[in-house]
């Protein structure tokens, strides 16, 4: 059996090699429900302790035409430069031990108590989601699903409510109906640049994607849900001959102006939009703050969500209803 430790210097070594242990289990440990990256690309490059980042933009302007051998009108092009910055900040939450807990996890031969620096983990990843995902007014910073700068239109009106074509929900919609949502805000992304992006990306509130994944084509016991057809019969892999990547996502359930549901159509690249967290999750170091108290925490360094080429993106409200109170 060990021997208790006498005062906190003496279980200091302790919780040093403890906070180890800790240490390990939090990076075993995955989070899904917090999967950011599978919505923005995350962009770890820089020094994790710059206070920003600095791009420039390079836009040209220019014709060719026809000359003469003996001409003097050759057209020459203009190259115009711009340049913008975007800040870092840190955040974190700790977690602390006392000596009568350091004592008893020796005595018994058991780890310290992981459950906090769980707790403290789960806090990190919920706020970086919620940063990635719908920015923070702290910092007044948008995320991905309500960035001002994105194109938003309401869907078309056309759903049978009550005898009458005045609905924008999807569960009053027919197949077709939704289809040409989905197309139109897909084409959107087109059509504002001049055909120069192409939303590789479909993101829907968890409701709506329900719905595409349940309905069936057709009568009778056909297998082939709404989902499928739109997989393959969308404006993108029509043109491309490339997979749409469709998703739910919990937080465009409230996102329109009106707090219902928002669809976005989007090109799922850094140079689009992109997820700065120069520092990911580092575990800090255990110390002694007082007599008998030992503390410690976990810590992240993040830009947010920044939005580089915003025409690449479009927003579709009004799809689902908001939430009853």
């Amino acid at each position: 059996m060990k021997q208790p430790f006498a005062d906190a210097q003496a279980a200091l070594p302790f919780v040093i090699g403890q906070g180890r242990n800790i240490e390990t289990k939090i990076y075993q440990r995955r989070y899904p429900t917090f999967n950011y990256g599978a919505h923005v690309p995350i962009v770890t490059e820089g020094n994790e302790w710059a206070i920003g980042t600095t791009f420039f933009t390079v836009d040209a302007a220019g014709e060719a035409k026809f000359l003469s051998g003996a001409g003097t009108d050759m057209p020459f092009n203009q190259v115009n430069r711009d340049q913008a910055s975007h800040d870092f900040a840190m955040i974190g939450s700790g977690w602390e031990w006392n000596l009568e807990e350091i004592n008893q996890a020796s005595l018994y031969g058991i780890n310290l108590n992981d459950t906090k620096a769980m707790s403290a983990t789960d806090k990190v990843e919920r706020l970086l989601n919620s940063i990635a995902m719908a920015g923070t007014t702290e910092k007044n910073w948008t995320g991905l699903v309500n960035s001002g700068s994105v194109s938003r239109a309401d869907v078309a009106a056309t759903g049978d409510q009550n005898g009458g074509t005045d609905s924008t929900l999807w569960k009053h919609k027919t197949n077709d109906q939704i289809v040409i949502d989905i197309n139109e805000v897909l084409s959107r992304v087109g059509t504002n640049t001049e055909e120069v992006e192409w939303a590789d990306t479909l993101r829907v509130p968890p409701e709506a994607f329900r719905l595409l994944a349940s309905r069936r084509l057709g009568d009778g016991d056909g297998m082939l849900r709404l989902i499928d057809f739109i997989r393959s019969g969308n404006v993108y892999t029509a043109t491309t001959g490339q997979p749409l990547d469709i998703q739910p996502l919990r937080e465009l359930a409230t996102a329109s102006e009106d707090g219902g549901g928002r669809m976005m159509a989007y090109r799922k690249d850094p140079e689009v939009l992109r997820f700065h967290l120069p520092m990911p999750r580092r575990v800090l170091q255990p110390r002694q703050k007082s007599i008998m108290g030992f503390e410690t925490g976990i810590i992240a360094r993040t830009g947010g969500t920044e939005w580089r080429l915003p025409g690449a993106a479009a927003y579709a409200d009004e799809i689902t209803s908001a939430p009853s109170p």
